[in-house]
C-alpha cells in the first residue's frame, strides 16, 4: 500500500501545472557498493550494499521532494518529504526474500526568514548535524556511525529552529514530543506527554577552511524503553574540530561522551581523527578510533583508509577497507573492503 500511494503522489507531481511546481525541486542521492566482509562470527563473502548483521551502516539512497512559497515580508513557507529507499537487499541477507521497505527521512513543514529557520516533522537532530561533515567515511561500510559507534539520531516527532549565521556561528535546538513516538530504540511510549521527552542542541562555527561544533543531548527514559521502565536518563554531548580542505588538506576530530547509554548504567568515551588530500579529481583519506564503554563487549576500536575519484560535482566513486577490533571475544571483530559509487541530483 504505501508503495502504491507513493507511486500515485509522484504520478500527480508529475503531471501538476507548471505554475504549481515551479517551487519544488525533486532531488536524491544514490549509492551502491560491492562490499567482501570478513566477520569473526556469522559470514563472510560478498554483498551489495551491506550494514552487514549490525557491523557498517547502509548506504542512506533517498529521495525526495522539498519547495518554498514566498510569503512576502522576507517569510517563507518551507516543506521537505524525503524517502529512504533500498537500492538492492541491504538487511535480512536472503537473495529471495529481501527487507525492500521505503522508510522516511527528514520530512517537515517550517517557516523560515531572516530571523531563522522554525520546522516541524521528523528530523536529524542538532548533534548529528553539528559534525556530519567531519565524517570523511559518511554513509559507507567505514561510517563512524557503525564503526567507531558515535550515536547519530533522527526523531519521529521534532520541533527544531535554526539560527541565521552570526560571524560563521550557528545555533540550533531541538524538542522531541513524546506521544508514542520514539527517540531512539525499538520501544515508543504512549504516556510520554511532554512536549521535550527529549532534546538536542548544538552550536557551530564556519569560516573558510576552519570548522567546529559543540552539541548536547539528552533523551528522558521514557522514549528509550517500554512503559514502566525503570531506565535512566541518556545524555550525551559531543565536540567536533575540522580543518576542510585547505589547500586540499583536510584534518578532522570528534569527541563524544555517553551517559547511561540507552538508559542503562553504562558510559562511553568515543574519539575519531581523520585526515584526507584532495589532489587533482582525486581524495586519499583514512581514520582511526575509539569506544571506550562501560557496557560490556562494547569497547573497540577501529581504522580504515580510502580513495576517492569524482567524475563531477554530483558523481564520484570510491574504494575503502576498514577493520573493527572488539576487546571481548565474542566473535564481534569485523572488516569490510568495499568498491562504490555515489550519484547526487
Amino acid at each position: 500500500m504505501k508503495t502504491k500511494l507513493i507511486s500515485l503522489a509522484v504520478a500527480a507531481a508529475l503531471v501538476a501545472p507548471a505554475a504549481v511546481m515551479a517551487e519544488a525541486t525533486l532531488y536524491g542521492k544514490l549509492n551502491m557498493s560491492i562490499d567482501y566482509f570478513d566477520t569473526d562470527g556469522d559470514f563472510d563473502g560478498w554483498a551489495i550494499n551491506k550494514g552487514r548483521l549490525g557491523r557498517g551502516e547502509g548506504r542512506a539512497n533517498r529521495i525526495g521532494v522539498k519547495g518554498s512559497e514566498d510569503l512576502g515580508n522576507g517569510l517563507k513557507a518551507i516543506y521537505q518529504v524525503e524517502f529512504g529507499v533500498q537500492m538492492a537487499e541491504e538487511s535480512t541477507g536472503s537473495p529471495i526474500r529481501g527487507d525492500n521497505n521505503i522508510t522516511m527521512r527528514n520530512s517537515y513543514v517550517g517557516l523560515a526568514s531572516n530571523f531563522g529557520t522554525l520546522l516541524v516533522g521528523r528530523h536529524d537532530t542538532p548533534l548529528k548535524l553539528s559534525t556530519g561533515r567531519l565524517d570523511l567515511f559518511a554513509d559507507t561500510a567505514a561510517d563512524y556511525n557503525g564503526t567507531i559507534g558515535f550515536d547519530d539520531l533522527r526523531v519521529d516527532n521534532a520541533i527544531a529552529y535554526i539560527s541565521p549565521s552570526f560571524a560563521g556561528f550557528q545555533f540550533a535546538g531541538a524538542v522531541h514530543a513524546g506521544g508514542g513516538s520514539r527517540a531512539t530504540g525499538d520501544f515508543g511510549n504512549p504516556d510520554s506527554d511532554s512536549l521535550a521527552e527529549a532534546y538536542s542542541l548544538a552550536i557551530t562555527y564556519k569560516n573558510g577552511p576552519f570548522y567546529g561544533g559543540a552539541a548536547y543531548e539528552e533523551l528522558s527514559s521514557d522514549v528509550i524503553g517500554p512503559e514502566g521502565n525503570d531506565l535512566n536518563d541518556y545524555s550525551k554531548w559531543r565536540l567536533g574540530l575540522g580543518l576542510l580542505d585547505w589547500n586540499g588538506f583536510t584534518l578532522a576530530g570528534v569527541y563524544e561522551q555517553q551517559d547511561d547509554f540507552l538508559g542503562s548504567d553504562a558510559d562511553g568515551d568515543l574519539w575519531q581523527i581523520s585526515a584526507g588530500y584532495k589532489f587533482g579529481n582525486n581524495m586519499i583519506k583514512g581514520f582511526y578510533g575509539e569506544n571506550d564503554n562501560d557496557a560490556e563487549n562494547l569497547d573497540r576500536e577501529s581504522w580504515g583508509v580510502g580513495f576517492d575519484h569524482y567524475f563531477s560535482k554530483r558523481t564520484s566513486a570510491y574504494i575503502l577497507y576498514t577493520d573493527v577490533d572488539y576487546d571481548a571475544d565474542l566473535n564481534n571483530d569485523w572488516s569490510a573492503f568495499s568498491l562504490g559509487m555515489m550519484h547526487s541530483f
